[in-house]
C-alpha cells in the first residue's frame, strides 16, 4: 500500500516535466498510475499494512483494505484512470498550466486513495486536509479567472474549517477509546463523556465536505473548475470523503441519538432543497451540481439511519451514484467541448448529431433518476425498502427521489431535444479519449444485474452494524410491492414538474431571492469590514509599540504566575561565575544593553546589538558548547550583513516620532521583563525532580553512531523537529523576499544578472559595482577567500556527526562566502558566484532531507530512521556513510538557498531598484 501512495506522489512530481515534453498526451502515461491502482485493489486481499512512523507520539502509517475500502478504491483509482485519459483531449496543448494541473490531479487521486485506506484517525485526517488543498489547486486551475480564485477560496474556508471542528472530534474520540486505530474503536466504541461533542464535531467536517446543509454553498461554485475536476472530485471522489466518514464510523456510533438527529434530518433538507433548485438551473454543469449536493443528501440520510441495512442501500447508490454522476459531468464536458457553450436554453438538435453520446448520457440520466434496469433503480428500492419503518423519512427521500427525475429530465431535455425555434447547434468531431470514457461509465450503470453479487460482497460492512434494520433484498427487483410502488409515484411526479418546468423554474426563482453564494460572500465581506476595523485599532504600524504590547503581556502573566501561582519556597544556592571569563563577558553584554539605549544611529544599533549576540556565542564557547557558539557566531555575522543591506534604504538616523516610547518606561518594561525571565529560569532549575535529559543524550549519540551530541541530537534524535524547523523557515524565507520584488520572480537568473560590465580589468576582476564604489582589494580578497570558505564549510558539513559542525553550520558559511563576494562585486558578481537559482537549491535540500526520511521507511524502519554502513574503498579504507550525512547536505543546500535569496532580494533587487529610481 505504501508503495501504491508512492507511485503517486512521485508521478505528481514528475506529472509537469511529463507533460511539459509529452503535451497532453503526457495524461495517457500518467493514467496508468490510478490504472495500476485498480489492478492492485482488484488483485489485493482484505488485510492490514501498519509501519512505525512516530513511536514516541503513538502515530503510525496503519492502512486497511475491508469491503468499504476496497469499493472506495475501486472508485478512485477506477474513475481516476478515465479521467485522465479523458484530459488527453479535452485540454488543448496551449492551455497555460497543464502540468501542474497534472501533478495536482494525481496527487489528489494518491491523497484520496490514502484517506479511504487509512486505519489511524490521525493518518485520516492527514489525508483529508490533503485533499482539501489538492481540490482547492484544482479548482484555482486558471489564476487569472476571479470566478475560479473566488470559487476555490470558498471551497477551502468551508471546507478547511469543517476539517478543523473534525480534528478536535477525532481527537476525543481517540482519546475517549485509548487508540486512534479505527478498526480498535469499531471493534470496542467507546459511550459517554465527551464522545457526544467529538461526534458533533466530526458530523460538522463530514458534513462540510460533502456539502451538506449548512455547508452545501461551496460546491455548485466549485463548477468553474474545468469539466475533468467536476467529473472526478465533485463525484466521484472528495465529495464522497464526508459520505466515506459516515459509513465508516456508522457501526461504532450509528445507533446513538446524536448521530441519527443531525444525519438525517439535513441529509433530507439537502436533498429536497437542492433538488428543487436543480429546476431552475440553466447551466448543464450548475443543474448536475446541485442534483450532487441533492444525491449526497441521500446518501447521508442513509447511511446517518444507523442500521445495516440502510448501509447496504447506501454503498449501492455510493456505486451507483459515482457511475452516473461521473459519466453525466463528462458528456457535458464532451458538448461543451463541441458545441462551445453549456446553455440548455440554446442547444438545439444534439440527440441527432451527437447519437453516441445522447445514448450514454441517457443510459446514466436513467441509473440518476432509478429507472430500471440500470443500478441506481435497484440501489433505490434498497433505500425505500430499508426505510419502510420510519415513514417521514420515506417520505422526505422519495419526494426528493421525485425531484431528482425531475432535473434529470429537465437534463435530457436541455442537452439534446430539439427546441421549438432553435436551429440544430453545430458541433464539431469528439474524439475518442473524450467519448469513450462517459460511455463505458454508463454502460458499468446496468450493473443492477450483478446486484445481488454485490449486495453479498457488502453483506459483511452492513453486518458490522449493530441495529440490521428492516430487511433489504438488494437485487435488480427486490419483489417487495410498497419500493416499486414509490418509484412509480416518484416517477410519475417527476414527469409532472418537468412538464411544468417553465412556472416551476420561475416559483422556485420567486421562492429564493437570496442565494447560499450571495449570504456567503455578504457574511465575508462583513468579516473583512471587521477585520479593517480591528486592524486599525490595534495595528498601528508602529515596531517599538509592538513590542512594547508583547513584552508587557509577557511581564504582566510571568509576574503574576510568580507572585500568585503558588511558586514554592527556592533553595537558591547561586554561583557568581564558574571561570574568569564569564564576568568579563557578562560585563561587556551589560554595556552593550546600556549603550542601546541611548544609541540613535541605525547601522549604530545593529552593531551594538550584534555585540550582544557575539558575547552570547562567547559564552556558550566558555561553558563548552562550541557546536552553538560556531552557529551563533556565524548566523550573528550574517544578521549583520542582512540588517546592513535593509538599512541602506533608510535613513542614517531616525525621525524623531511623538509617539516613540518614553525612556523610562522602556526601561523599566526592560527590568521587569528581564527579571520574570531569570525568575522564570530559576524556578524551572531548581524546581526540576527528574534527570535531566541532557545526561541520556551522550548514551543516544553513542548509539547513532556520533560523537557530536548537539549534532545528534538535530539530525538524529530530533531530526523530525529540525525537518519541520527548517520547512518553517524556508516558508518564511520566501515570503519575506517576495515582498521586497515589484516584479515577477523567474526560476532562472536573469540574463543581466549573469553577465557582468567589463571595463578592461582582467577578467577575473570585471567591474561590477560603479566607478567610486570599488575597491579592488575587497575584490582580490573576496576571489582568494572564496573557494577556502567553499571548502571549510563543505569541511564543516562532512565532519559535523563527529566534530564540530553540521549542515547548518556549514551552510552559513558558505552564504557567507557567497555574501563577500556580493559585498565586493554587486549583483553581478552574486550571479557568478552562485549561478543556480535560490529556488533549484532549496527545493532540492528540501528534497535531500525528505528523502531521507522516506529511505528509512523503505528499508523496513521508520521515517526518518537514520542508516549507517561502513564502506570499505580500495586505497582508502573503510568510509562511513549513513542518511544523516544525506539529511544534512539538504539543510546545507536549503540555508545556501535562503541567503541567496535572501542577497538577490534585500541586496540585489534593491540595488536595482535604487539604480531604476
Amino acid at each position: 500500500m505504501e508503495g501504491l501512495l508512492i507511485l503517486h506522489a512521485v508521478a505528481a512530481v514528475c506529472a509537469p516535466a511529463l507533460v511539459g515534453r509529452l503535451s497532453t498526451r503526457g495524461f495517457t502515461v500518467l493514467a496508468a498510475v490510478p490504472a495500476a491502482g485498480l489492478v492492485f485493489t482488484a488483485t489485493a486481499t482484505p488485510g492490514e499494512w501498519v509501519r512505525p512512523w512516530a513511536p514516541a507520539l503513538g502515530l503510525e502509517l496503519a492502512f486497511r483494505a475491508d469491503a468499504l475500502s476496497v469499493l472506495m478504491m475501486t472508485l478512485v483509482t477506477g474513475i481516476g484512470a478515465l479521467i485522465l485519459w479523458y484530459c488527453s483531449r479535452y485540454f488543448s496543448p496551449d492551455d497555460q498550466g497543464l502540468g501542474r494541473f497534472a501533478g495536482v490531479l494525481v496527487a489528489f487521486a494518491g491523497a484520496m486513495l490514502g484517506l479511504v485506506v487509512a486505519d489511524d484517525l490521525l493518518l485520516l485526517y492527514v489525508f483529508w486536509e490533503l485533499t482539501t488543498v489538492f481540490s482547492y489547486l484544482l479548482i484555482g486551475y486558471d489564476p487569472e479567472s476571479r470566478a475560479s480564485r473566488g470559487a476555490a477560496m470558498q471551497a477551502l474556508t468551508v471546507t478547511t474549517l469543517g476539517g478543523l471542528a473534525m480534528l478536535a472530534g477525532l481527537v476525543i474520540i481517540g482519546e475517549a477509546a485509548g487508540t486512534y486505530r479505527i478498526s480498535a474503536i469499531l471493534a470496542d466504541p467507546p459511550r459517554g463523556g465527551l464522545i457526544p461533542a467529538g461526534l458533533i464535531l466530526v458530523l460538522a467536517g463530514a458534513l462540510a465536505k460533502s456539502a451538506i446543509f449548512p455547508f452545501s454553498l461551496w460546491l455548485p461554485g466549485a463548477m468553474a473548475a474545468p469539466t475533468p475536476v467536476s467529473a472526478y472530485l465533485h463525484a466521484a471522489a472528495m465529495v464522497k470523503a464526508g459520505v466515506y466518514l459516515l459509513a465508516r464510523l456508522g457501526p461504532a456510533f450509528g445507533d446513538l441519538a446524536v448521530w441519527r438527529l443531525i444525519a438525517i434530518p439535513l441529509g433530507l433538507l439537502t436533498m429536497v432543497t437542492a433538488g428543487w433548485r436543480a429546476l431552475r438551473e440553466n447551466d448543464l454543469k450548475k443543474l448536475l451540481a446541485y442534483g450532487t449536493v441533492s444525491q449526497l443528501g441521500f446518501l447521508t440520510v442513509l447511511f446517518g439511519a444507523g442500521t445495516g441495512a440502510a448501509a447496504l442501500a447506501g454503498v449501492a447508490m455510493l456505486l451507483a451514484h459515482a457511475l452516473f454522476k461521473a459519466a453525466l459531468f463528462l458528456v457535458v464536458g464532451v458538448i461543451d467541448h463541441a458545441t462551445g457553450t453549456r446553455d440548455l436554453r440554446v442547444l438545439s438538435g444534439l440527440r441527432t448529431s451527437m447519437p453516441w453520446v445522447c445514448a450514454a448520457a441517457v443510459l446514466a440520466a436513467a441509473s440518476m433518476a432509478g429507472l430500471p434496469p440500470l443500478l441506481g433503480f435497484s440501489a433505490k428500492e434498497a433505500a425505500f425498502e430499508a426505510l419502510l419503518d420510519d415513514a417521514p423519512v420515506l417520505a422526505g427521500v422519495v419526494l426528493g427521489s421525485l425531484l431528482t427525475v425531475a432535473y434529470t429530465a429537465r437534463l435530457v431535455w436541455g442537452a439534446f431535444a430539439r427546441k421549438p425555434g432553435l436551429e440544430p447547434t453545430p458541433v464539431h468531431a469528439t474524439p475518442a479519449p473524450m467519448s469513450v470514457p462517459p460511455a463505458l461509465l454508463s454502460v458499468l450503470g446496468l450493473g443492477a444485474f450483478a446486484a445481488g453479487w454485490y449486495g453479498a460482497a457488502m453483506a459483511p460492512y452492513a453486518a458490522t452494524f449493530a441495529d440490521p434494520g428492516h430487511p433489504v433484498h438488494l437485487a435488480l427487483w427486490s419483489g417487495a410491492p410498497i419500493p416499486l410502488a414509490l418509484s412509480a409515484t416518484a416517477l410519475a411526479g417527476g414527469l409532472v414538474l418537468f412538464a411544468a418546468r417553465e412556472p416551476v423554474a420561475r416559483l422556485g426563482a420567486a421562492l429564493h431571492p437570496l442565494d447560499a453564494p450571495q449570504i456567503y460572500w455578504a457574511l465575508m465581506r462583513a468579516m473583512d469590514r471587521y477585520a479593517t476595523i480591528l486592524t486599525g485599532l490595534l495595528q498601528r504600524g508602529s515596531l517599538p509599540g509592538y513590542l512594547t504590547l508583547a513584552l508587557a503581556v509577557m511581564a504582566v502573566t510571568g509576574a503574576f504566575s510568580l507572585l500568585y501561582g503558588g511558586a514554592p519556597v527556592l533553595d537558591l544556592r547561586l554561583t557568581g561565575w564558574d571561570r574568569p571569563e564569564q564576568p568579563v563577558i557578562g560585563a561587556v553584554l551589560v554595556a552593550a544593553a546600556v549603550i542601546l539605549l541611548r544609541v540613535r544611529s541605525h547601522i549604530l544599533l545593529a552593531l551594538v546589538a550584534g555585540v550582544t549576540g557575539y558575547g552570547v556565542a562567547l559564552l556558550f564557547l566558555v561553558h563548552g558548547s562550541p557546536d552553538l557558539a560556531l552557529t551563533q557566531f556565524l548566523a550573528e555575522t550574517l544578521s549583520l550583513v542582512l540588517f546592513a543591506l535593509v538599512l541602506r534604504r533608510l535613513p542614517v538616523s531616525p525621525q524623531r516620532d511623538s509617539a516613540r516610547v518614553p525612556f523610562r518606561m522602556r526601561l523599566g518594561l526592560g527590568v521587569v521583563t528581564g527579571v520574570v525571565a531569570a525568575g522564570a529560569g530559576l524556578i524551572a532549575l531548581h524546581e526540576r525532580r527528574a534527570v535531566p535529559v541532557g545526561t541520556q543524550l551522550a548514551g543516544a549519540a553513542e548509539e547513532a553512531g556520533a560523537r557530536n551530541v548537539v549534532s545528534a541530537l538535530l539530525v538524529d534524535l530530533r531530526a523530525w523537529d529540525t525537518l519541520g524547523e527548517s520547512s518553517v523557515i524556508v516558508v518564511l524565507t520566501l515570503g519575506v523576499t517576495s515582498l521586497v520584488f515589484l516584479r515577477r520572480r523567474t526560476f532562472s537568473l536573469e540574463r543581466e544578472d549573469a553577465v557582468g560590465e567589463p571595463d578592461g580589468s582582467p577578467h577575473w576582476l570585471s567591474a561590477a559595482l560603479p566607478e567610486g564604489q570599488r575597491s579592488v582589494i575587497f575584490e582580490i580578497v573576496a576571489r582568494l577567500t572564496f573557494h577556502s570558505m567553499v571548502l571549510l564549510s563543505v569541511f564543516l558539513l562532512l565532519t559535523g556527526h563527529g566534530n564540530v559542525g553540521g549542515g547548518f553550520a556549514g551552510g552559513i558559511v558558505a552564504g557567507l562566502a557567497v555574501t563577500v563576494r556580493y559585498l565586493a562585486g554587486g549583483r553581478y558578481e552574486l550571479a557568478r558566484a552562485l549561478p543556480v537559482n535560490a529556488g533549484v537549491l532549496i527545493g532540492v535540500g528540501l528534497t535531500l532531507s525528505l528523502a531521507a526520511a522516506v529511505i528509512g521507511m523503505v528499508l523496513g524502519g521508520q521515517a526518518l530512521d537514520m542508516l549507517a554502513a561502513d564502506v570499505p574503498i580500495p586505497l582508502i579504507g573503510a568510509v562511513h556513510v549513513s542518511t544523516v550525512l544525506l539529511f544534512d547536505l539538504g539543510i546545507y543546500l536549503s540555508v545556501v538557498g535562503m541567503v541567496q535569496d535572501l542577497l538577490r532580494s534585500l541586496g540585489a533587487e534593491l540595488d536595482r531598484q535604487m539604480e531604476a529610481s
